[in-house]
């Protein structure tokens, strides 16, 4: 029996006995509260954390609200009052703002009146706020108020204003809101859905892996060749394990292409993390298709129960454990598993969103290890942004960053670009943990680097390229890789990759290649590729070329030659497409540039080298905050949190998905228009997709080549525009065969 003046916050009926199951709003505030105290302790501030969770609901005290949940529900109640507002978020803003006082609640307000609909722009706040008025909503039901329960932890917080950087607290702000949101919705889990609550959390600690990553690194060193690479690499891996007890902080890890960066960074990784008991380590990737390759690494070490991918193509019914399935798919609403791996841009974005279902993961970003793969890939329109968030981790949440790559970006210091105003302050110290004595770049030289910048034609690198039976062609444009994939021999294998491709068919074919280069009896296998293969695909080819590109892009390229040191040399040529007209535009023509303007007789393998080239590079750059990030987040009681999220966005992406056929992607579409759109089939389909611009697409609607099944959802309607090889194909098939005739 429901009593009365009972107040509710959840409720459901038991299927057994038909009995009602009632979680009471006191009981719902203080899991919540407890909850996220817990959460916002791992950064020094409890008391944050349990006073939004005991005002969170408090509007749900409300004669409105009561009724309204009764009455969804079918209960009877005998308030006939009519209620036109029953929502409840506000409620506890308005508690926050006028019994904390204004300082502490620019730090509560927000979050509570936003837990269902993500941070609101300040002028937004003050507008939701104007015309409630607390006193009439007191009176308007039974909201009790319990003001020393609300301050008695606060009286000896540790929080003070002037130990967090203006620019920062919006870091500070967004990740209480995370606190907030992520115990909300767990403590309601608990009650409601008993099942799902059971499958989270039960992963390995850290501590736990650790052994199993050195029996790893161990039989793989029992088992490698003794050949100088490999002592190289041994020599990475003990390094990484000497340095990895330091104190938490900024690092750097600059090895070579085929230095055992991956590896040796996980090792620096966990034995940090184990040192300092973190909670978790974060592996951000520039491109889905390195994640792939990566994440089936650390899966293989770890088992996928303790590795969670978190990207657009994983679809988590992969996973074939139905209770691995099940605990992946509640994790990545939470990323509460011991090891990550996600792209740079669900990261980031992350890190600057305004929405519930972004947000809620950042808490457990706290006193855990960050490593950024492939760092020199961060876009230096958002470079600004990226690191004062970077430094604000650090100093306020108590993360530990890793920077990897084979190319080291200019980071630290006054980073200058072409006028005063585009200069900001980096990282004020970055420990590089490979010493400059190891002199790796000369210890693993395994490539001779040519430069052409004279215009050649596609046919004239074409032939250039026939000249060598183990050959990869890496270019900038799908355009370019189509060309000259086109004008190759049919001699022997040749293949492509370029984002014509669909998901899997890339992944497919980054696979086929692997095999063949390890097959001696294919003498020629010839690559024409776009960039996808630069950072982080493991292939190893005798001669690369590269058409023209930054620095860094360059020696991304000349990594996948000789990379195992199998000769004792290797050969990558730059090359120019200038004769065909092939103009570089922005950020590309910025950095080719930049490599230009170093001199000819440059060391490009050197650390120095790459130094000088990225201040040349943002030496060219008129700001390094393209979308005004600094204008929305850095004001504390200016905050536009729904503004700034939406123009965060790290890739500007105005293509349409397509999707193509390959495999069973045709079945799963006749599925989808039986069953209508699902989560899962969603999904599923992303693996078969291509991204195409607009005016592509527009084309290729026009020739009656592209069906809308669902609203918004595209497919190739003629399946011979889907080429085996080369992807899809923006041409008009039915033109050229009319043409013939």
């Amino acid at each position: 029996m429901i009593e009365e003046n009972q107040l509710i916050s959840h409720l459901y009926q038991n299927r057994d006995n038909g009995q009602w199951m009632i979680q009471t709003n006191d009981e719902h505030q203080k899991g919540v509260a407890d909850m996220a105290a817990s959460f916002a302790g791992q950064f020094g501030l409890p008391s944050w954390g349990r006073a939004l969770g005991l005002l969170h609901d408090k509007g749900k005290e409300r004669a409105a609200f009561q009724q309204y949940i009764r009455k969804m529900n079918g209960l009877p109640t005998s308030d006939k009052k009519r209620y036109d507002d029953h929502t409840h978020a506000f409620v506890g803003g308005i508690l926050a703002k006028e019994l904390m006082g204004k300082d502490v609640s620019h730090l509560l307000v927000n979050q509570i009146i936003s837990h269902h609909t993500g941070l609101h722009d300040f002028g937004d706040v003050e507008n939701i706020l104007k015309e409630r008025l607390l006193s009439k909503e007191i009176n308007e039901g039974d909201i009790s108020i319990n003001k020393p329960l609300l301050f008695q932890e606060f009286i000896d917080s540790p929080f003070s204003k002037s130990k967090v950087e203006w620019k920062h607290f919006h870091h500070l702000s967004r990740m209480l809101f995370s606190c907030l949101v992520d115990a909300d919705r767990l403590d309601t889990e608990r009650f409601m859905d008993v099942e799902s609550w059971r499958k989270r959390g039960n992963s390995a600690t850290l501590a736990d892996l650790l052994p199993q990553l050195e029996a790893y690194m161990q039989k793989l060193q029992s088992n490698a060749a003794d050949t100088k690479v490999n002592r190289i690499r041994q020599q990475v891996k003990e390094q990484c394990s000497r340095t990895s007890s330091s104190e938490k902080g900024f690092y750097s890890l600059t090895v070579p292409t085929g230095g055992g960066k991956t590896l040796s960074s996980l090792l620096w990784a966990m034995k940090h993390a184990v040192s300092h008991s973190m909670n978790r380590i974060i592996i951000a990737i520039p491109y889905t298709s390195i994640i792939v390759q990566t994440a089936g690494l650390l899966k293989e070490i770890f088992g996928e129960e303790n590795v969670l991918e978190h990207h657009s193509n994983f679809d988590p019914d992969d996973i074939k454990d139905e209770e691995n399935r099940e605990k992946a798919k509640l994790a990545t609403e939470n990323w509460d598993y011991p090891i990550i791996v996600t792209t740079n841009v669900q990261l980031f974005e992350s890190m600057f969103s305004n929405k519930t279902s972004d947000c809620r993961k950042l808490h457990n970003m706290a006193n855990s290890i960050l490593v950024l793969d492939e760092v020199q890939m961060l876009p230096t329109g958002f470079l600004r942004p990226i690191v004062d968030a970077l430094k604000a981790y650090q100093e306020m949440f108590g993360v530990s960053v890793l920077f990897t790559t084979a190319s080291q970006p200019v980071l630290s210091g006054l980073i200058e670009g072409t006028n005063p105003k585009a200069d900001f302050k980096g990282i004020e110290h970055i420990k590089e943990i490979i010493p400059e004595e190891f002199a790796l770049h000369d210890q693993l030289r395994r490539v001779k680097l040519s430069i052409d910048d004279t215009g050649k034609t596609y046919d004239e690198i074409a032939a250039k390229v026939s000249e060598y039976n183990k050959v990869l062609c890496i270019v900038n444009t799908r355009k370019d890789a189509k060309e000259l994939y086109d004008r190759l021999p049919n001699d022997g294998v040749k293949l492509h990759l370029s984002r014509m491709m669909c998901p899997a068919h890339l992944h497919e074919t980054i696979g086929k290649i692997k095999t063949l280069l390890k097959d001696e009896s294919q003498p020629i296998v010839r690559v024409i590729a776009t960039q996808l293969v630069e950072a982080g695909v493991d292939i190893d080819f005798p001669v690369v070329f590269r058409q023209e590109a930054g620095l860094d892009s360059v020696l991304q390229a000349a990594g996948r030659c000789n990379r195992e040191g199998r000769s004792a040399m290797g050969h990558t040529f730059v090359f120019s497409l200038a004769a065909e007209k092939r103009k570089l535009f922005g950020s590309m023509a910025d950095s080719n540039n930049a490599r230009l303007n170093l001199p000819e007789d440059s060391d490009w393998f050197a650390p120095s080298t790459m130094k000088a080239y990225f201040c040349q590079l943002y030496s060219r750059k008129q700001t390094f905050d393209e979308k005004d990030i600094k204008h929305w987040l850095y004001k504390p009681t200016e905050l536009c949190f729904e503004t700034a999220s939406k123009e965060f966005r790290l890739i500007d992406d105005t293509s349409i998905n397509v999707i193509v056929n390959w495999e069973n992607s045709m079945e799963l579409i006749e599925q989808l228009k039986e069953s209508g759109c699902t989560y899962s089939l969603v999904k599923q389909l992303a693996k078969f997709t291509v991204g195409i611009r607009s005016y592509d697409f527009k084309q290729l609607k026009g020739y009656g080549l592209v069906e809308e099944i669902l609203e918004g959802i595209y497919v190739l309607a003629d399946r011979s525009q889907y080429n085996k090889a080369t992807g899809l194909s923006l041409d008009n098939h039915w033109l050229e065969e009319v043409l013939m005739i």
